[in-house]
């Protein structure tokens, strides 16, 4: 009777599964992840934490690739350095000719000069944008190049002056400046030059990284939009290291990558890059690769949270909750030989997760010896309580001539 209800009570583990009979597990088999993908993108009233599975595909590899943390992704002029505009607060010092005395300037009855100029007094571009100019009035100075203001000094003087000519000279820029801060050997800001600066000149300008290369980042904030990239990717891809412009506020700091390793991997736990780049395959190895003995290499995933426009390009049903992010799981198969290529061009980033979920046989064999365990905890209380017994009945059966055998078929007589 009692083996009846024991070979019951196991299939009936084996149907409901491994979590009905509280059989221990480190994280969600893979039919769970498809599972609860399905329910959160048909069920709206779903609780629990939505999220978009996507599978590891050549498409998605692409997108994933232009999605990289690079300058030359965010900033798409290609152009060399813009021309020196002058601004507000800059100094000024203008410089102003005739051909011939008898003129506005220079009258014939003028004494002993050394040539027909004039050097104005240095002046500031004022809150308007304007400097002053002798006989010409304000001239408009902010936003226009040294010879765009030449030019209109001239047309404002040539119908008083002999053949004037003029010449603008920024004495000092104060307002074309860029900015260098953070992890530098000195925080800086100096003026826009006309040859123009690429960002390594800037940094090299602020004495150069404070820390490690392959832990430090750089962030260019320019017109209130802003990029990020590994300070290692502006020297070993050099479409990153990009001209600074006049106002361009860079940031350099640190901040060492890890990801989150868990399931059938040989290491488990917080995993440092140690690189300023680590594809998914790397990840993988770091973590010691999947367990022979357990690992189901379909059921790889990376857990991530994907800006909610990317995510609508991954698949235009991931849009599952509201807000600016969207947690999205990639499916990869290393079970297919053509997969190992897409997750060496993948690109780990800071905090990702990966988990590789156990086999099917591997729970039904933890199920199995849960079961024998029970099984066992069951049958020996019971073993001993017969051994007890038979052991009672052989003690009273010598007292009285006769004892009785419990457990075999037909009780035997003793004489």
């Amino acid at each position: 009777m009692t083996n009846s209800i024991l070979f019951t009570g196991t299939l009936v583990c084996l149907a409901l599964g491994l979590t009905a009979c509280g059989t221990p597990i480190d994280g969600p088999p893979g039919e769970a992840v498809y599972r609860s993908a399905a329910i959160h993108v048909r069920d709206d009233k779903d609780q629990s934490l939505p999220y978009c599975l996507v599978s590891l595909t050549p498409s998605i590899g692409e997108l994933l690739a232009k999605r990289q943390p690079r300058l030359a992704g965010q900033f798409n002029d290609r152009r060399g350095p813009n021309p020196l505009q002058i601004g507000i607060g800059d100094l000024i010092r203008v410089t102003l000719f005739e051909s011939s005395a008898g003129g506005l300037f220079f009258p014939l009855e003028g004494g002993a000069r050394t040539g027909n100029f004039l050097v104005i007094p240095d002046q500031n571009v004022d809150g308007k944008g304007d400097i002053s100019i002798p006989y010409a009035g304000q001239i408009q100075a902010r936003g226009r190049t040294p010879a765009q203001v030449q030019e209109a000094i001239v047309n404002a003087l040539k119908s008083r002056a002999i053949e004037p000519q003029a010449v603008v000279t920024v004495v000092q820029q104060r307002d074309s400046l860029i900015s260098v801060v953070g992890e530098v050997g000195s925080a800086i800001r100096f003026p826009a030059s006309a040859t123009g600066e690429r960002v390594l000149d800037a940094i090299a300008r602020a004495g150069g990284l404070r820390g490690p290369g392959q832990e430090s980042w750089v962030l260019l904030e320019r017109g209130g939009k802003i990029a990020v990239t590994p300070f290692s990717a502006l020297i070993e891809e050099p479409a990153n290291n990009i001209y600074v412009r006049a106002h361009d506020t860079l940031y350099v700091y640190r901040e060492p990558q890890t990801y989150l390793a868990f399931g059938a991997v040989a290491r488990q736990g917080q995993i440092p890059f140690d690189a300023w780049h680590l594809s998914l395959a790397e990840a993988i190895a770091k973590a010691g690769g999947l367990l022979d003995d357990r690992a189901e290499p379909g059921w790889v995933f990376l857990f991530r949270a994907e800006h909610r426009d990317f995510a609508a390009q991954l698949d235009p049903k991931c849009v599952v909750r509201d807000g600016r992010y969207i947690p999205v799981i990639y499916e990869v198969n290393l079970r297919d030989p053509a997969t190992y290529f897409l997750a060496t061009a993948l690109s780990m980033r800071n905090k990702d997760v990966v988990f590789v979920s156990n086999a099917r046989t591997v729970e039904k064999t933890k199920l199995m010896t849960y079961v024998r365990t029970v099984n066992s905890t069951i049958q020996e209380p019971l073993q001993t309580a017969i051994t007890a017994y038979t052991l009672k009945g052989l003690i009273q059966g010598t007292s009285s001539g006769t004892a009785v055998i419990v457990g075999g078929t037909t009780p035997t007589p003793t004489p």
